[in-house]
C-alpha cells in the first residue's frame, strides 16, 4: 500500500481502504486503496498535481454501470459530490456539473423549456459518466446534445474539450486515462415543458415496466450489436434466468444481470462471460460488455 506520507494535502476527504460496494448498484466488490472526495475543482486540480504520477486515478459516479472486482481498486478513486452537481440553464443551453444525476439534468431542461434532453431521464448514472461513455437511451445519445466538456487531466490541468475532439463512437469516448469530467455544456431546442414532461414520464414508466430497477443491478450489460438487440440474443440463447452463485440474468430483462443478495463480483462477471459464450455458440454474435469492469480479482 502507498504510505500515507506520500499522499497530497487536501481540503476534501481522503479515506484509505474505503469500501466501494455500498457506492455501486451491484453492492459488490472490494475497497479502494484510497477514496478522494474533493471539495471543489481547485482542490481536485491541486491534488492531482501533487499526486505521484505513477499512482492511477479512477473516477466513480453513481456506480450504475460498473463491476468493481473483489480485490478492489489500487490507486485513487475520485468521487465527485454535491460541489460538482450544479445545473444551470441559459437559453437553450444547459451546463451540468459532472456529479449531477441524468434525471436532474432532464428535469431542469424540462423546467426551462429545453427539448431534446428527455432521454437523460433514462440514464441512471451521473453526467460525468454519461459524457465519458457517450451514454444513450430511447434513440438519442450524449453526442447528440453535447457542445463541450470541462475535463481535469491527470496532471491537474483544466481543459475544455469540444464535441469534435471527444472521439465519440457507440458507448465510447477517446478521453485520456485518468482524465476526470467535471462539467458539460449541452444544447437543446425550444420546447413545451408539458410535452417534454410527458415524454420524460413515458421514458420513466417504460423503464419501470421493462427493467429490474428495484434490484441490485448494473444497467445494460452488453452493447447492442449493429441492427440487433442484446437482450434478444441473450434470450434466444436460453440465458433468461441463468444463475451462477447469487448472480442471475434478470427474468424481467435479459440484458440485465442482478445480484440476488450474496453475489460476489466474480460471480457476476463469470455469469456475464458465460452468457457471452452461449450467445456466441448460438448465434455467432460476439457480445461486447457495456458495463465497465475495473479493479483486481480477489
Amino acid at each position: 500500500m502507498t504510505a500515507i506520507a506520500t499522499m497530497p494535502e487536501t481540503r476534501g476527504k481522503l479515506t484509505e481502504g474505503a469500501p466501494l460496494a455500498p457506492l455501486v448498484w451491484f453492492k459488490s466488490g472490494g475497497p479502494a486503496q484510497w477514496l478522494f472526495e474533493p471539495k471543489d475543482i481547485e482542490d481536485l486540480q491541486q491534488f492531482l498535481r501533487d499526486l505521484d504520477p505513477e499512482i492511477a486515478v479512477w473516477p466513480l459516479g453513481l456506480g450504475s454501470n460498473l463491476i468493481i472486482r473483489d480485490g478492489g481498486i489500487r490507486g485513487v478513486v475520485v468521487r465527485l459530490g454535491k460541489a460538482f452537481a450544479a445545473i444551470k440553464a441559459d437559453g437553450l443551453t444547459l451546463t451540468c456539473g459532472a456529479g449531477a444525476p441524468g434525471i436532474s439534468a432532464a428535469s431542469t431542461a424540462r423546467d426551462h423549456g429545453i427539448a431534446g434532453m428527455e432521454f437523460l431521464r433514462g440514464i441512471p448514472g451521473t453526467i460525468g459518466g454519461a459524457v465519458r461513455m457517450n451514454a444513450g437511451a430511447y434513440g438519442r445519445e450524449v453526442c447528440d446534445i453535447l457542445e463541450s466538456a470541462e475535463v481535469i487531466l491527470r496532471n491537474g490541468d483544466l481543459v475544455t474539450i469540444p464535441l469534435a475532439d471527444m472521439g465519440y463512437t457507440y458507448r465510447h469516448s477517446e478521453l485520456p486515462d485518468g482524465a476526470i469530467v467535471v462539467s458539460a455544456r449541452f444544447r437543446g431546442e425550444s420546447g413545451d415543458p408539458v410535452i417534454i414532461g410527458a415524454e420524460m414520464k413515458r421514458i420513466g414508466d417504460e423503464r419501470e415496466a421493462s427493467q429490474p430497477l428495484r434490484t441490485k443491478t448494473g444497467g445494460s450489460t452488453y452493447k447492442n450489436p449493429e441492427g440487433q438487440k442484446a437482450w434478444q440474443l441473450v434470450d434466444d440463447a436460453g440465458c433468461r434466468g441463468l444463475q451462477i452463485g447469487q448472480a442471475q440474468v434478470s427474468e424481467k430483462h435479459c440484458n440485465f444481470l442482478i445480484n440476488l443478495g450474496g453475489a460476489t463480483s466474480a460471480d457476476i462477471e463469470a455469469l456475464g462471460e458465460e452468457v457471452r459464450k452461449r450467445v456466441k455458440a448460438h448465434s455467432g454474435v460476439d457480445l461486447q460488455w457495456e458495463i465497465q469492469r475495473v479493479g483486481n480479482e480477489a
